[in-house]
């Protein structure tokens, strides 16, 4: 991993939340029986949904579920191939708000877009519900919302009666430093995900997504959790490496007490089907008591 290389969903996780646009779902349309998915949240909810067999081809950044591995690829929110994706024949295609000249281009070429939106938790239960709408999966979609809510309240009373420890959620620096962090801020899934699981975000009074935070900032707030949420899987060494970075920070109670951590999981940075999952994780790590 070079350097100065952030995680590798940081620029999709951040164009996430300026998506605020879900596109139409016409009720006389046909369910879509060949769909292109160029985000990881609305994949893993297709298959969720019953819908994997309809999966034609993915984004570069898709993981989960294990059958995507034998899709295509057709690029991702910086670099869709829209040669290749009109080349499959689509007749649905899931892209970013923010991808404005593709949405022209595919409407240009007559193919129906679902067009991604998700601000908080209850995003993610909303987006389910308005893609089952499109792909005719009312049933799955009402039975995995209620699996969802029901983890959710389980987390939330576990935790309810606990001292909520101020909590610094990083999902983004450059690798073995403390340059280029980003935080999150007191809006969006992930600062709503380590709410229901008990933490208290030390930068829960600035309401937006992201925070740029530098050291001094880290210092003034005095976390008592630093918590890291990414992606892709570190090996031992370089989370030891990553963890020490943080030590030049000692004053912080987080690294003073030894209560700095990584979580490399998928399920706590992509707001799909196994949202509840993450919060699981971060419950644990936060309250490892309880």
């Amino acid at each position: 991993m070079q350097g100065k290389k952030k995680n590798s969903l940081f620029f999709v996780f951040v164009a996430g939340f300026v998506c605020l646009v879900i596109g139409p779902s016409p009720q006389t349309q046909a369910a879509p029986r060949r769909v292109i998915s160029l985000i990881p949240a609305v994949t893993e909810m297709l298959f969720a949904l019953g819908a994997g067999d309809r999966v034609i081809a993915v984004s570069s950044f898709d993981r989960y579920p294990p059958e995507v591995a034998r899709l295509q690829r057709v690029g991702a929110l910086l670099d869709p191939d829209l040669e290749r994706i009109l080349s499959l024949h689509p007749d649905l295609v899931s892209v970013y708000g923010s991808q404005v000249d593709l949405r022209t281009q595919l409407d240009r070429a007559g193919v129906p877009v679902f067009v991604y939106s998700h601000a908080g938790l209850a995003d993610v239960t909303t987006t389910i519900l308005q893609l089952a709408d499109r792909i005719g999966e009312h049933e799955r979609a009402n039975a995995l919302i209620r699996e969802i809510e029901s983890r959710l309240v389980v987390v939330r009373r576990r935790v309810a009666s606990n001292t909520r420890p101020r909590t610094l959620i990083v999902f983004g620096r450059e690798s073995f430093s403390l340059r280029g962090i980003y935080a999150s801020g007191g809006y969006g899934f992930i600062h709503d995900m380590v709410t229901a699981a008990g933490g208290d975000n030390v930068f829960g009074d600035m309401k937006r997504q992201a925070v740029q935070a530098t050291t001094e900032l880290v210092l003034a707030r005095r976390p008592d959790v630093i918590l890291e949420l990414r992606a892709d899987p570190l090996s031992p060494e370089d989370e030891k490496r990553e963890v020490a970075a943080w030590g030049q920070l000692a004053s912080v109670p987080a690294v003073k007490n030894h209560r700095v951590h990584i979580i490399s999981d998928p399920r706590t940075v992509i707001p799909g089907p196994r949202v509840a999952e993450g919060v699981e994780l971060i419950a644990r790590v936060l309250h490892p008591e309880r």
